[in-house]
């Protein structure tokens, strides 16, 4: 392999997917920026930002990796960095392969399986509660049988909410297994899925009561500092999951806020995160808060940009940086300077004819943040998992209950007018 490669001293890192921000980052930093890409994903807004380029299928670690391997040689890279949920994994066996730094392969793999992080925890005695996995309607009724109902159903992998069902009665109990086979013959992009069997098992677990929050942190040599405690407001669509509110600061007691910490800390160690971003998916149940699950990567919609509106602290910078000595290492929970929420876009399903509101929202002095997802001639899909909704607005306010009025109040000036799909 032969590349004409100038020596410019600057620490060089290998970026596995993600957004275009991600990697403009990057070189704003001063780092060298290699970029592993979905080729429809990479275009000529990335050309300023990066010195090389693999654009493959980075989930195919046969290939990826020998790549990965004759580039270092000639153009080492220090570390393999990935925030994008498909990226994770790759990433870490780029870093183990090669002797770079990262995150362990079986840290990402902890997080990633579901059903590995429960048993984990089941031995460390941390967030306790029922679940198994199951292939068939008879394991699903065996499960209500011992645990009872409400119970939930999802797949072992996966995030975005797909895949994930609540069984209330013994009718849903026939119908889940099916329900979640069916699955199966939806059309799935390149980079929605983990694999093609990602719907061959599912894990059943316990149905966890109260009020859902995810919390946001960075870690530093084991050290874990949360950034912030996000509300999530309101859930909708099919499945009822999908999350279409969110907020910071959190409003929740302090008291509950403390507990919460200290299971994030010990629900991290017990993983064996050392560095780099999570975000944690908790309920407050009446016996106490329960990790849902977590991932080793900022959380997604706009929850970074939510933690640097609300607390001034840019997560992304910090996982590029701080492991090149680029940016110091945070020393204590950020305070936070006002409240911020966002607020999803849910048009009617159609085929989208006009997209208004857009500069009038993004000139108000609430506005913070706009991602509308669809244009003229897209077609909206029934709101089923987190990537149906038509976008997001994020709105600042004097607190967290001030930026939710706003953030609705903006989203309610996005029209999207849609047509029935002949």
């Amino acid at each position: 392999m032969s590349i004409d490669v100038e020596p410019t001293g600057r620490p060089r890192v290998l970026v596995v997917g993600g957004k275009l921000k991600l990697v403009r980052k990057a070189r704003e930093l001063g780092l060298d920026v290699v970029h592993a890409q979905y080729p429809d994903a990479y275009d000529s807004g990335h050309w300023p930002h990066v010195d090389q380029a693999l654009l493959l299928d980075y989930g195919d670690m046969d290939r990826f990796l020998p790549l990965a391997r004759a580039l270092h040689e000639v153009y080492p890279f220090q570390s393999a960095v990935a925030l994008f949920e498909l990226g994770l994994l790759p990433a870490a066996r780029i870093n183990e392969a090669l002797g770079l730094n990262g995150e362990s392969v079986e840290t990402v793999e902890l997080l990633l399986d579901k059903w590995r992080m429960r048993q984990r925890l089941a031995e460390k005695g941390i967030s306790p509660m029922a679940s198994a996995v199951g292939r068939s309607a008879q394991d699903v009724r065996d499960f209500v049988k011992e645990h009872g109902l409400p119970i939930i159903v999802k797949p072992v992998r996966e995030s975005g909410s797909v895949g994930v069902f609540r069984v209330d009665d013994e009718a849903g109990v026939e119908a889940v297994a099916a329900r979640y086979r069916s699955l199966d013959d939806e059309e799935w992009a390149v980079g929605d899925l983990f694999s093609n069997d990602s719907f061959d098992e599912f894990l059943m677990e316990e149905y966890l009561d109260g009020p859902e929050i995810s919390v946001e942190t960075l870690s530093f040599d084991g050290r874990h500092v949360v950034c912030a405690v996000t509300d999530k407001a309101a859930f909708g669509g099919g499945s009822g999951f999908v999350e279409l509110g969110l907020s910071q600061p959190s409003r929740h007691p302090e008291e509950t806020l403390d507990e919460v910490r200290r299971l994030v800390a010990d629900f991290l160690d017990a993983m064996g995160l050392r560095n780099g971003p999570s975000h944690t998916e908790i309920r407050l149940t009446s016996r106490g808060p329960r990790i849902i699950e977590s991932h080793n990567r900022i959380g997604g919609y706009g929850v970074n940009e939510m933690v640097e509106a609300a607390y001034g602290v840019d997560m992304e910078r910090y996982t590029l940086g701080v492991r090149f000595g680029l940016v110091e290492p945070l020393t204590a929970s950020p305070e936070p300077l006002g409240g911020v929420a966002l607020q999803a876009l849910t048009p009617e399903p159609g085929r989208v004819v006009e997209v208004g509101g857009v500069d009038a929202v993004r000139a108000d002095p609430a506005f913070v943040d706009l991602h509308v997802k669809v244009k003229p001639g897209d077609v909206v899909n029934p709101l089923t998992w987190n990537e149906d909704i038509g976008g997001y607005v994020i709105a600042r306010g004097a607190d967290a209950t001030d930026a939710i009025a706003h953030s609705k109040r903006l989203a309610a000036a996005i029209h999207v007018r849609t047509e029935p799909v002949a």
